[in-house]
């Protein structure tokens, strides 16, 4: 039996999930970034972190983040070159409940921008965000639960 799935930490859903070409056709069909990738493209192209210190915010393995990096960045190739719009939307994640380590620091996107930990979301911080409201280990359903090591 494969180990059940961890859902990914994210500060919060971006403010803006729809991004499309404004000169010429469009292609049909729209390229989908998951949350959980924006999310290791953010940290990592934007704020600069290391896979390392990614996967640590994320509560994942550094491998993890490599694979997610890897599949947003093949996913940001082909809107770009393709001329496809971008939706970003779904995946295995979590919003971050605004309680850990690194919330409140020079890396955390809510608290910097000066919103509650509350704001954005469409349920309760902590709540795994995968599918249809699965939570904790994504897969077994119920609510988020601290991961015990």
């Amino acid at each position: 039996m494969p180990r059940p799935r961890k859902c990914r930490r994210v500060c919060s859903v971006p403010e803006r999930s729809q991004f499309a070409p404004v000169e010429g056709e469009l292609a049909e069909e729209a390229v989908v970034l998951t949350v959980d990738e924006y999310e290791a493209v953010r940290l990592i192209d934007r704020e600069k972190l290391t896979q390392e210190q990614c996967a640590v915010r994320m509560n994942v393995s550094r491998g993890t983040v490599q694979l997610i990096y890897d599949a947003a960045r093949a996913k940001l190739a082909e809107a770009l070159v393709e001329g496809k719009a971008l939706r970003i939307e779904g995946g295995d994640y979590r919003l971050c409940d605004g309680t850990g380590p690194y919330c409140g620091g020079e890396h955390c996107r809510r608290h910097r921008h000066g919103e509650g930990c509350r704001r954005h979301g469409d349920g309760e911080p902590g709540e795994c965000r995968r599918g249809q409201g699965h939570g904790g280990r994504c897969g077994r359903g119920g609510r988020f639960e601290e991961e015990q090591d």
